[in-house]
């Protein structure tokens, strides 16, 4: 079963629309036992990064999300749900993340129009299991004004260039997560989905 978080600002309906595709059962849900009892997660997210771990930490989903990542259950972080894994965001002030991905979210400071919305091709790292049977250059949709710039380059599974060169997507053990909305990016995000639901816990 895939347990796809409920936290109040994730966009639940079209994650749970692009698993039903690929005949997989989910279910959205605020429980951390429901959750932790869970095959794989799913944290999804849309909104401010402040009223995101706010709503984490009133249902006590902050420390279930590290306990998931404890326990080697594969996890896939999308858009805000990225972000939120880092140490903190710049976001309307300094605000403290999950603090599992080493790292900091910035707002993109740069002469294009932000936010960075619509269709952007990728460079993939070859290593990538959430990116297997993907080529290098594919599109995938964007919506998001800030980015994360991780401490170590090594858990970057791919990178975008939008004014500047950023990390759109990690990899790190049983943990995975990208910037742009894998349910929004036709066959190819659900080729991403179906990566994440074929990876061993």
């Amino acid at each position: 079963m895939i347990a796809v978080i409920d936290y109040g600002m994730g966009n639940l309906g079209s994650v749970n629309n692009a698993l039903k595709r690929l005949g997989q059962e989910s279910s959205s849900s605020s429980d951390p036992e429901l959750i932790l009892a869970a095959d794989r997660v799913i944290l999804p997210g849309v909104g401010a990064f402040e009223d995101a771990m706010k709503n984490l930490r009133e249902r006590g989903l902050d420390q279930c999300i590290k306990e998931v990542v404890a326990r080697q259950t594969p996890l896939l972080g999308i858009c805000l749900g990225l972000q939120l894994l880092f140490d903190e965001s710049h976001e309307h002030g300094l605000h403290q993340g999950l603090g599992i991905i080493p790292g900091q979210v910035r707002r993109f400071d740069i002469d294009l129009k932000v936010p960075h919305m619509g269709w952007s091709d990728i460079e993939i790292n070859p290593a990538s299991r959430l990116f297997k049977g993907i080529d290098n250059g594919s599109y995938f949709y964007f919506v998001h004004s800030f980015y994360v710039q991780p401490e170590d380059p090594a858990v970057a599974a791919a990178t975008c260039d939008y004014g500047l060169r950023f990390t759109c997507a990690i990899e790190k053990g049983n943990l995975f997560a990208t910037q742009f909305h894998p349910e929004k990016s036709g066959d190819k995000g659900i080729e991403i989905l179906k990566n994440f639901l074929s990876l061993h816990a």
